[in-house]
């Protein structure tokens, strides 16, 4: 990503418009985000939206994929879109951005994520820095956090 990003958010979105799904996770008061096991930043659990599959299960499929939560509550909070010149053409992308409170995980992680950490604070390292931190403000702007 380029520094050209521009994040928004929407309430709603024409569902075939939803690409991805992020998801913002805390798990006994601490932030939880990922370590992909090709890179040295972190990043909320997320990915791409499977053909015909419900928005809401790819974030749950994600959430499990990548933090191996088992025992979670999640809730929608709104669709965003990204737009950068150094991605998707240029063109508008659109995802949908979950909340997780997750209560218990598998003991090992089936998936390109090589850890997950639970954070008091906000990472400085972030894979998606021009992205993810105003995904995390726009929850807690939501008061989900």
């Amino acid at each position: 990503m380029d520094n050209n990003t521009e994040v928004k958010f929407y309430d709603t979105v024409e569902d075939f418009r939803i690409k991805f799904a992020v998801i913002v996770s805390r798990s006994n008061g601490k932030w939880v985000f990922c370590k992909h096991k090709e890179r040295d930043t972190y990043e909320a659990p997320g990915g791409h939206r499977e053909p015909g599959e419900e928005i809401l299960d790819t974030a749950k499929r994600e959430l499990y994929e990548e933090t191996g939560a088992i025992k979670y509550s999640i809730k929608p909070v709104c669709y965003y879109s990204v737009t950068t010149t150094g991605a998707f053409d240029g063109e508008e992308t659109f995802g949908g951005l979950f909340y997780a409170e997750i209560e218990s995980f598998e003991n090992e992680l089936h998936s390109e994520i090589e850890s997950i950490t639970l954070m008091e604070d906000l990472p400085s390292r972030w894979t998606y820095p021009q992205i993810q931190p105003k995904l995390i403000e726009e929850v807690k702007r939501r008061s989900f956090v």
